[in-house]
């Protein structure tokens, strides 16, 4: 049986971590290089990073910040935000990163999920889900190159797909979403609720729990870690737990989440 991973989740903007509530709300957290390298010391398995800059030269300091990284980190990392074609994936895991997060561009055209799994290993292809409980004012101005009516919401729809930050409805079903991008080769799901992001009143249960039964890759849970006990919860349905207010402001440590989790009989590696 594989141990559960706990992955700190550090969101970059202009060269430093930031946390906000619901997507929204962003307040400084630190250096990323300096946090990553405290996660790796008290042992976190993986980190992600996720890279909110907006800025023209965006693709250049990323692909430098993945590189300073690389030197200094010696557990996998992810890194997403704003990868939109094979050349750039390319050129992160060129520069060290073991793993590429991709949302937004896999909504646009699933077939850079297709096509990038292929090239490069379904290992290295994360895509990101972020999800929020469909509301009646929620309208879509999406619109798509392909037939999108097979992940489209119905009438049994609870949950919808977001992108660009979590700012643009789609009408995609968070569920069948995850399913699709499953068939379509990624190598995991990292499943973000964003009613429950920043909140630090535990994940969604439901939601990590249908997505994980939907599909045959691991699943990444993410969005309202506030105790320990939501974390070890949340491990019983899914495959690793994302964090970061807790880890960033020093409430916990990566330790004391693994101690914890040991204690009620979830599979960790220590």
């Amino acid at each position: 049986m594989l141990t559960k991973r706990i992955i700190p989740c550090l969101d970059v903007a202009d060269g430093r971590v930031v946390k906000g509530t619901n997507f929204v709300n962003l307040v400084d957290a630190g250096d990323p290089v300096e946090l990553a390298l405290r996660y790796d010391k008290e042992g976190a398995d993986e980190l992600v990073f996720l890279d909110i800059t907006a800025s023209s030269d965006k693709r250049a300091i990323l692909i430098e910040f993945v590189k300073k990284t690389a030197e200094v980190l010696f557990i996998p990392f992810t890194v997403g935000g704003g990868i939109n074609d094979s050349e750039t994936i390319r050129d992160l895991l060129l520069a060290g990163a073991d793993k590429v997060s991709i949302n937004t561009a896999a909504v646009r055209n699933p077939a850079l999920i297709r096509e990038a799994s292929v090239q490069f290993g379904s290992q290295c292809i994360v895509v990101a889900v972020d999800a929020r409980r469909i509301r009646e004012n929620s309208v879509s101005e999406y619109s798509f190159d392909y037939d999108v009516s097979p992940v489209s919401i119905d009438n049994e729809s609870v949950w919808e797909v977001y992108t660009h930050g979590g700012r643009k409805p789609t009408g995609i079903d968070a569920v069948k979403w995850a399913k699709f991008m499953n068939e379509c080769g990624a190598g995991e799901i990292l499943l973000t609720s964003m009613d429950c992001d920043g909140t630090k009143d535990g994940y969604d249960i439901s939601l990590t729990k249908k997505v994980s039964d939907s599909v045959t890759i691991p699943v990444i849970a993410s969005g309202g870690a506030g105790t320990l006990e939501h974390i070890s919860d949340v491990l019983d349905c899914c495959d690793a737990a994302l964090l970061a207010s807790l880890l960033h402001y020093r409430l916990t440590t990566v330790g004391d989440i693994k101690n914890h989790c040991q204690s009620k009989s979830v599979r960790v590696r220590l």
